[in-house]
């Protein structure tokens, strides 16, 4: 996964994507943002939906399991 910034909707959090949801084929993709102590995850199409707020051990934790599959 490549991060590219994506143009957030004016909060203190720089939300990234996957350079992946750049295909014009994609309808699903989420956002993700680094903060001290969380890692915070929203869904591209709805930035100023609800986000959801992992640890960073368990934002690692998933993405190894995720890119072991």
């Amino acid at each position: 996964m490549i991060r590219k910034a994506s143009a957030g909707n004016g909060s203190a959090l720089e939300w990234f994507k996957s350079s992946y949801s750049d295909s014009s084929n994609s309808s699903e993709c989420v956002e993700v943002a680094a903060a001290p102590g969380t890692v915070h995850i929203r869904d591209s199409k709805n930035a100023k939906g609800p986000q959801l707020s992992f640890a960073h051990t368990a934002w690692v934790s998933f993405v190894t399991y995720a890119s072991e599959r």
